[in-house]
């Protein structure tokens, strides 16, 4: 049985599961650069420490109504697809560690369309939603996060 790493981040209500060693880091809210003619799920970009990354708000990404950023609202820094890319959630709540026989697959009913769900995990009373990182983007979305990376 094999250990797991999660770094659980809050957008909406609902709880989600990055592996923690997709996640290169976490920062506060930094100012976000809109580009012209981005896709609809970018944020923007942003300069960090002298790389420019660009930005997924992740409410817009699922499809949920935006929201005013606040004082818990983060970036978290992942690596998809060997490219750093910022996504934005509205907290981030903790790191915990699970083993592979507490995850269990999403319903299909739940999950119809939505590939980039990996699993879900019940800690005590609260379900967590596992996002599998290298499929949260489509190819088309990694090329257009690519071309975005390239001209700034």
């Amino acid at each position: 049985m094999s250990e797991l790493q999660l770094v659980i981040c809050r957008i909406g209500r609902e709880e989600y599961g990055l592996p923690i060693m997709a996640v290169q880091e976490i920062n506060r809210l930094l100012s976000v650069t809109r580009m012209p003619q981005m896709p609809d799920f970018m944020e923007g970009i942003i300069n960090l420490r002298g790389k420019i990354i660009p930005v997924v708000d992740l409410r817009k990404r699922f499809g949920m109504p935006a929201d005013e950023h606040d004082e818990n609202t983060r970036i978290v820094v992942i690596d998809v697809a060997g490219r750093t890319t910022g996504v934005i959630v509205d907290a981030v709540n903790e790191v915990i560690r699970l083993t592979t026989a507490d995850v269990e697959p999403a319903p299909p009913a739940a999950v119809s369309g939505v590939n980039f769900i990996s699993g879900i995990c019940k800690v005590d009373e609260r379900l967590i939603i596992l996002l599998d990182v290298t499929r949260l983007f489509s190819e088309q979305e990694n090329e257009a996060l690519a071309a975005h990376e390239q001209v700034a």
